[in-house]
């Protein structure tokens, strides 16, 4: 069984508590025995996969297996395409360059329905959408790639893990994946 969940802003990927104010996967009426495959942080948005079936793990998460996964972020102020450049060829960051992605504006820059909280806003400080398509997830990868090049992200948004797009689930919702769909997932 594969599910698709679309995790919405404060909720952990894993089904225990930490302490936190964070909600846990298990507050969502999951099947039985599922677990995340791979992760997103709390204030992370967005397409997060479910199953109980251990391979999943392995096959979508180590990067020699190069499964794409797209995420969307509203960054601070407009990147350069140099900017954008430097992304793509890697950045080093704590010791570890990071592989070559994807990165380029959203165009036409998407409408996402607003985020509870809502993001920083700053009148002086424009913002938009980029999107990064990478086949590596280092824990906060994205936030630390942006950071780097001196676009702090506002908010994020995994819309896809290799042919599988998030689409128009809800957040907050999840549904089982259809034979198709699971090769959309598995496909490169």
């Amino acid at each position: 069984m594969l599910i698709a969940f679309n995790k919405p802003y404060g909720v952990l990927s894993q089904f225990t508590g930490d302490g936190s104010p964070n909600r846990a996967l298990a507050e969502f009426d999951f099947p039985k025995n599922v677990y995340a495959i791979g992760r997103l942080d709390a204030d992370s948005e967005g397409l997060l996969l479910l199953s109980d079936e251990a391979h999943w793990n392995e096959k979508l998460l180590h990067p020699r297996h190069a499964h794409e996964r797209e995420y969307w972020a509203q960054v601070e102020k407009i990147p350069s395409p140099e900017s954008l450049q430097k992304l793509e060829k890697g950045i080093l960051i704590q010791g570890h360059k990071t592989l070559p992605c994807r990165a380029w504006w959203l165009e036409p820059q998407p409408e996402i329905a607003p985020r509870v909280p809502p993001i920083r806003f700053r009148k002086s400080v424009a913002d938009c959408w980029i999107g990064l398509e990478l086949i590596e997830g280092k824990n906060r990868q994205v936030r630390k790639m942006t950071a780097a090049i001196g676009h702090p992200t506002l908010r994020l948004l995994r819309v896809r893990i290799g042919n599988f797009w998030l689409g128009d689930l809800p957040a907050g919702q999840w549904r089982e994946l259809t034979a198709v769909e699971i090769k959309l997932v598995d496909s490169r």
